[in-house]
């Protein structure tokens, strides 16, 4: 399946925005894919190869992180959804097609929030690792992501950013995953550098009272990880949610065979039998 996903660019307002998209049309509605921060949709490729092989499956970079141009400053989590939607139509899903969506952690935000802006078009949510947290707690982590600081010439800062990430992405992994794979997730998300912080300051200013006008269905795939009590709280904002938990899953869901077929499982139980596009 590896050899079907396609890579490529198409114009936004900062520039260009990187994609990828598994090509096979199958006879159920695409999905959506949309990635956490400072990641790519590089960390959904075992994803991709799973739910394609009966639908089309696109996952964009969002703006600022992995191959896509940044915005010239942070934005909210409604600054980068418009960003991806005046996208939309050059990845394949234009104003004509009905789509679901898929978001893990800052892009299950990513997901609500799109189910906001096109409730024509997006049929259906789910979301993996919704990150609320107390008012208190989202205003010290805001003022921390606005402090972030910039590289520097002795390389300090750069230096210290990989160490932190190489400790939590390659050497906290579970045993038996591939070192390869998860040095190249490691430089996925260094990518970023000082930019890494930017989608933070979207995340922990997010509204989670705009989730309640979710009209669509929407799923929340929760492993046992750290912010699960928050993200089950959180998704019951939404009128119409559905629970499912993998308490036998913990980080690296994304990358054990087993948290990959488990997500798409649910996420193939959830979006429904094939669908056929119809003209909005």
């Amino acid at each position: 399946m590896k050899d079907k996903i396609i890579k490529g660019y198409v114009p936004n307002k900062y520039g260009q925005m990187h994609y990828r998209v598994a090509v096979e049309d199958g006879a159920h509605a695409p999905v959506l894919l949309l990635h956490q921060n400072p990641s790519s949709s590089f960390e959904y490729e075992p994803l991709i190869w799973e739910l394609a092989k009966d639908r089309r499956v696109v996952a964009p970079d969002t703006p600022g992180y992995g191959m896509s141009d940044a915005p010239p400053g942070p934005l909210s989590i409604e600054g980068y959804v418009a960003a991806i939607t005046e996208s939309l139509d050059a990845v394949g899903l234009g104003a004509d097609v009905v789509f679901d969506v898929y978001g893990f952690h800052t892009g299950a935000l990513l997901a609500m929030e799109m189910a906001l802006a096109l409730p024509k078009r997006v049929r259906q949510v789910a979301v993996t690792g919704l990150p609320m947290r107390s008012p208190e707690e989202r205003a010290a982590l805001l003022a921390k992501a606005n402090k972030a600081p910039s590289l520097d010439e002795t390389g300090e800062v750069a230096l210290a950013m990989g160490r932190g990430l190489w400790d939590y992405v390659v050497a906290a992994r579970k045993p038996g995953l591939s070192l390869e794979r998860y040095g190249a997730l490691w430089m996925d998300k260094y990518r970023a550098l000082e930019k890494s912080s930017w989608a933070y300051v979207g995340v922990w200013s997010y509204d989670y009272e705009r989730m309640r006008r979710v009209t669509q269905p929407a799923l929340l795939i929760q492993p046992n990880e750290t912010i699960r009590d928050v993200s089950i709280e959180a998704i019951r904002l939404v009128p119409n949610h559905t629970i499912i938990e993998f308490p036998e899953l913990e980080r690296d869901v994304l990358d054990l065979p087993v948290g990959v077929s488990s997500l798409a499982a649910a996420m193939r139980d959830f979006f429904g039998k094939p669908f056929l596009q119809e003209n909005i």
